[in-house]
């Protein structure tokens, strides 16, 4: 069973390395998050690494680090980690340096695949040896088409990121993961790999890249460990998913899309390791919840299940507006869920934090 988790120093520094999302984490389109520029400047004051990891496959990463260099933040390009970079770098694993790579997608993923050591293909007539798929606003039918013909005469199929909806100023429209799925109709068969969240990849990418850059700042080249990283992001079902993929701790934070009453109900595979209302909590310590006389216990909070209700208190004030509270709930209902219960069944608080 997988619950909550609790720690006696600041995540900040009971963490090397952290791994965090982009939108909806530390900015919404052009604007900064509320309190994440400073939370990320407080932590690495204290030691620990960042780096920046979104499957935006498009934007290059100098252009991201200025954004973020626009916010008061101090990041070089290599720490944000797109899923261009990394496609590239997993198909450098896979075929021999110099091989020619037929990159449908941006610019990005075009410059990527020539960082990574491989030679651009002209054309499915150029025999690529892999194809990577990504996507930009002006991908084209025959571009999907060519991705298609590739993979039917043995290229390796590689993707940028498998998301099926990217947000865009008039709504919402198809992602790469959409167009993915139309090619898979034609190919008949899977990618070999997604560079994108939810798959594990890309922190493993990222915690190469800072013992990269420690090996060449210092002469220190070994990666670091699993269990001294932590994914950071606003979605279950990409950031704290490929955590627990990858075996990585991970923390949640309340700024995006992930709601409170969405953590607590959420399946083995989205739970997070820790809970924020935003990137403050990155220099925080976190109470651990504990079961004590049949209810879970979370600093002054609690919650037990009682007659199919949900029931909260906390001694400080409203449990619905507490993060203590919803700690405690979470534990309390994975619980039951881990026992074959269906969460749908009880009646459980909104919360408003």
């Amino acid at each position: 069973m997988a619950f909550l988790k609790g720690s006696t120093a600041p995540l900040n520094t009971a963490y090397s390395l952290g791994l965090l999302d982009l939108d909806g984490v530390v900015y919404r389109g052009k604007d900064p998050v509320e309190y994440a520029s400073e939370s990320i400047a407080q932590a690495q004051r204290a030691g620990m690494a960042v780096e920046y990891t979104t499957n935006n496959s498009s934007r290059f990463q100098a252009v991201v680090a200025e954004q973020l260099r626009g916010f008061g933040l101090e990041v070089e390009p290599w720490q944000v980690i797109t899923s261009s970079v990394v496609a590239a770098r997993m198909v450098a694993h896979h075929v021999p340096a110099g091989s020619k790579v037929l990159a449908v997608g941006s610019p990005h993923l075009r410059e990527e695949v020539v960082k990574a050591g491989l030679t651009l293909a002209d054309g499915v007539d150029d025999g690529p040896a892999a194809v990577i798929q990504g996507w930009y606003p002006e991908i084209t039918w025959n571009e999907l088409a060519s991705v298609a013909f590739a993979a039917q005469r043995g290229a390796i199929y590689f993707v940028t990121n498998r998301d099926l909806t990217i947000p865009r100023e008039l709504g919402i429209a198809p992602g790469c993961g959409s167009l993915v799925n139309a090619v898979i109709e034609a190919v008949g068969h899977q990618p070999v790999g997604s560079g994108g969240k939810p798959e594990s990849y890309m922190y493993d990418e990222a915690r190469q890249l800072v013992a990269d850059a420690r090996s060449e700042r210092d002469g220190t080249a070994e990666p670091i460990d699993h269990d001294r990283c932590l994914a950071i992001g606003d979605r279950l079902d990409t950031d704290i998913e490929a955590g627990n993929r990858g075996g990585y701790d991970s923390l949640v934070v309340l700024t995006g899309v992930a709601t409170p009453n969405s953590i607590v109900v959420a399946e083995p595979h989205l739970r997070p390791t820790f809970i924020a209302k935003d990137l403050r909590g990155l220099n925080e310590a976190h109470p651990a919840p504990c079961q004590h006389d049949g209810a879970w216990v979370c600093g002054t909070a609690s919650a037990r299940l009682d007659a199919g209700v949900l029931r909260l208190t906390d001694g400080d004030g409203d449990p619905g507006t507490s993060l203590d509270a919803l700690r405690a709930a979470c534990c309390a209902v994975w619980e039951f869920m881990d026992a074959d219960g269906d969460p749908t069944s009880i009646s459980i608080p909104e919360f408003h934090i």
